[in-house]
């Protein structure tokens, strides 16, 4: 791989447009690639088949924090446009780097279009706590406005007695995970609306391990937890009324649009994404490294165990064959090779389509450099 680089500054032009460039580094790397084939234990990743179809699919990419998931999934993003896929990428990891993946600001909350691909990409940076703040504000201005129809008929003491309830806190207190699920529902309803009604491949780079699988198992429990929230607050409601009625108040207005109601259905919509074989794909990524690869096997085990539809399995930082047989690099030969070895009899990873990615001596910054990665990995 070094040589690649090696070859590869003597060829490119020192004065270039990025679209110049971006033809270079292809151009190069498919004649290294054709001239310098990898060795057989580089397998092939099924690209064709994820390229196949027209139907809108999504890929989540996650794993053990520190393994490159970022770079895998924006290089991954890069290649399905340069497919003729219109592609969005998202990272819902609380520490982004997918602005500095592409060199380019994707904060902000809104879709930012990604330049130097062949078919439209879009990226973005969500802040899931500000997605969170809003549902909160939200809970907060229920639980206001049923505390200010009883202070208008003159029972304010009863509002603090069921202030005792907590129930704003418990609107404004967000299990682990929530933060990310409302940011992919909030993609969901970006990718409902006609403007991006086109894009066919979303690709999203989760949080760490930790993160992911309370993402993955909040549908379920939040389903259950507003339910029993909703019928904590249609109780109320129900008192209020009866109150208002005796007092010859009138009734209440009911709130046609529940955001509660709207949360619990994203949620369920959400787990069904997950769980479709025909529209969604966990792909694991993972360095060579024995503790990596037990966590890796965590991790699909606890993907299976939510019927989460995961059939590729990348281990990044593979050292190449042409690395010098320094004492350093022997000694990580050795230990990357036992990490493979353990994969392949993993009960878990082994039934995985395997596919090894190798360490390259420059950062992986921009599309040009992107594209270099993609076409290395997703082939």
């Amino acid at each position: 791989m070094a040589s690649l680089f090696t070859h590869m500054s003597k060829s490119l032009p020192h004065k270039h447009s990025s679209a110049k460039l971006s033809r270079s580094i292809q151009h190069l790397v498919s004649a290294y690639i054709n001239s310098n084939p990898l060795t057989p234990s580089f397998q092939v990743a099924g690209f064709d088949e994820m390229v196949s179809s027209n139907q809108r699919k999504f890929y989540l990419l996650g794993g053990k924090g520190g393994v490159g998931k970022t770079s895998c999934a924006a290089s991954l993003a890069v290649k399905l446009a340069n497919q003729g896929h219109p592609t969005i990428v998202v990272s819902t990891d609380p520490a982004h780097s997918l602005s500095d993946s592409f060199d380019q600001n994707l904060t902000g909350g809104m879709l930012v279009p990604v330049q130097g691909v062949d078919s439209p990409l879009y990226a973005l940076e969500l802040n899931p706590e500000k997605a969170r703040e809003e549902l909160s504000s939200k809970g907060q201005h229920d639980e206001g406005a049923v505390r200010n129809v009883m202070d208008s008929m003159g029972l304010g003491g009863f509002a603090g007695m069921m202030g005792d309830l907590k129930l704003d806190e418990l609107l404004e207190t967000s299990p682990p995970g929530l933060d990310e699920i409302v940011a992919i529902s909030k993609v969901m309803k970006f990718l409902d609306s006609p403007e991006y009604s086109e894009f066919r491949r979303i690709v999203f780079d989760t949080a760490p391990t930790g993160h992911t699988l309370r993402l993955l198992s909040l549908p379920d429990f939040l389903d259950a937890s507003i339910g029993k929230m909703m019928k904590i607050k249609k109780k109320i409601a129900s008192a209020t009324a009866a109150l208002k009625s005796a007092f010859g108040k009138g009734e209440p207005q009911q709130d046609d649009n529940d955001k509660l109601e709207q949360l619990r259905l994203s949620m369920g919509r959400v787990r069904d994404l997950f769980r479709d074989p025909e529209t969604t794909e966990f792909v694991i990524v993972t360095i060579p490294t024995v503790m990596a690869v037990n966590e890796s096997s965590r991790l699909c085990a606890s993907l299976r165990k939510e019927m989460v539809p995961v059939n590729r399995l990348v281990v990044n930082q593979l050292l190449p064959p042409s690395a010098s047989d320094c004492k350093f690099c022997s000694m990580r030969k050795t230990d990357q090779r036992r990490a493979l070895d353990k994969i392949k009899k993993d009960p878990e990873l082994a039934k995985l389509k395997l596919i090894e990615s190798p360490l390259v001596d420059v950062e992986i910054r921009g599309v040009p450099a992107l594209k270099f990665m993609g076409d290395m990995v997703w082939r």
